[in-house]
């Protein structure tokens, strides 16, 4: 039987010839990840206890990204220890204030095809566009891999998803995800999620890692996408040139999948999905007229310099609605001078909308952008559970950058498609 491409990234990371789903390895980490957030305040403490250091500085990338900037002491204690870790092991990937991490290794060509890598947040399971498994893992897990630089886990099962078909203008990645969250349920434990078919394939880099950041919204362990000629131009932009083996990363033919899920985008519509859950998710002109409060771009899936395009899009020549505030967090400062440089924030902000800091912020209830009691807000954020945002009290709808920026500008929910015409 043949393998799928998770199994032959942790085969090779177990130093097996083959693995099966379910079995125990043991694996060796090519790359680990650490935030402010549950980073170095969880894990130094530990190590301090444990008197040991870290197996390999050069292995480590350390990015403060959730207490960014920092709005009240607290936050700045953790920024002010982020630094100190860094300069007490000698990390020399650190990245202060520069962007979210799942967009920073991106941007800077950390990742390969056939990496095994760890980061310490739930959305780590972007880095699996990329061809290579990147999880996310709690403190004592990280605290495990920082000293030893392995990690056991069991081997997942992997669900084949295969998407179709042409996207209607205005239906994006997030669209597809709000409709599998739906359809898949968010219950995929100890399982990967594969996304393949002729619409992800003809997908940018920026969109699929939409498809792999919100496997975590449904429960899997991961997700994945096979490495193509689009990925050996990601990994180039960043600055690094693709391994000898880039391409050779990929499912074989006979691997035995959990489950296959076939879908098509021709008719797909783009969807918003409901407070308080992904899978609350619907075609966008079943939620009639709901007033918002206010809209948000913001977060490693929602604010990268496409989705910037996709809002400059919509609000060129209009105005955001009175009584509706739009603010916009770019995922990093490199996207953020991109879209100073190409006009994007000019007509972002010529239309009304407030430019808010780089950073997760709102997103994980952090810095500017919280909500009050009772207020309704739409997101290109991945999660709209309860309190998220802020107050629990506060309704928090999931869309698409252009649906978030369209109903801005109407100040209600509304069909992006109608603004694209």
């Amino acid at each position: 039987m043949g393998q799928t491409l998770i199994q032959k990234i942790i085969a090779r990371a177990s130093g097996k010839a083959t693995v099966r789903p379910g079995e125990i390895v043991t694996c060796r980490v090519d790359l680990a990840m650490l935030l402010d957030s549950g980073g170095p305040r969880r894990i130094w403490p530990r190590l301090k206890e444990l008197g040991v250091g870290v197996w390999d500085p050069d292995k480590i990338v350390v990015i403060s990204d959730h207490f960014v900037p920092a709005v009240d002491a607290e936050s700045a204690s953790i920024l002010q220890l982020t630094r100190e870790f860094v300069d007490e092991f000698g990390i020399r990937q650190f990245f202060d204030m520069q962007g979210i991490g799942h967009v920073i290794l991106a941007e800077h060509g950390m990742l390969q095809p056939g990496m095994f890598v760890c980061g310490g947040d739930s959305h780590s399971t972007n880095g699996g566009a990329f061809g290579c498994y990147m999880a996310g893992f709690g403190a004592i897990e990280m605290t495990g891999v920082v000293v030893t630089g392995e990690i056991w886990l069991q081997v997942p099962e992997t669900i084949r998803v295969n998407w179709t078909g042409n996207v209607q203008a205005g239906v994006v990645a997030k669209d597809i995800m709000l409709t599998l969250c739906r359809e898949l349920g968010m219950d995929n434990a100890f399982k990967v999620v594969e996304y393949g078919g002729d619409t992800v394939r003809a997908m940018s880099m920026q969109e699929r890692v939409v498809l792999t950041n919100m496997a975590a919204e449904l429960g899997a362990e991961t997700g994945s996408i096979e490495p193509d000629e689009t990925t050996l131009v990601a990994i180039r932009s960043g600055g690094t040139e693709p391994a000898a083996d880039a391409l050779g990363w990929n499912s074989d033919p006979d691997a035995a999948y959990t489950a296959i899920h076939e879908f098509s985008a021709d008719a797909l519509a783009p969807q918003v999905a409901a407070p308080d859950s992904p899978a609350n998710s619907a075609a966008v002109d079943e939620f009639g007229s709901i007033s918002v409060d206010q809209a948000y771009i913001g977060a490693c899936v929602g604010a990268k310099l496409n989705d910037l395009h996709m809002v400059a899009e919509i609000l060129k020549g209009r105005q955001v609605a009175r009584g509706t505030r739009l603010m916009v967090a770019p995922a990093s400062q490199q996207i953020m001078a991109a879209a100073a440089a190409d006009g994007t924030l000019a007509t972002i902000t010529a239309a009304g909308a407030m430019l808010l800091p780089t950073g997760c912020g709102a997103c994980a209830a952090l810095g500017a952008g919280i909500l009050a009691d009772k207020e309704v807000c739409i997101s290109s954020t991945n999660r709209n559970f309860k309190g998220r945002m802020g107050a629990n009290s506060a309704s928090i709808y999931l869309a698409s950058p252009y649906t978030v920026a369209a109903t801005a500008v109407a100040g209600q929910i509304t069909d992006p498609r109608e603004m694209l015409t």
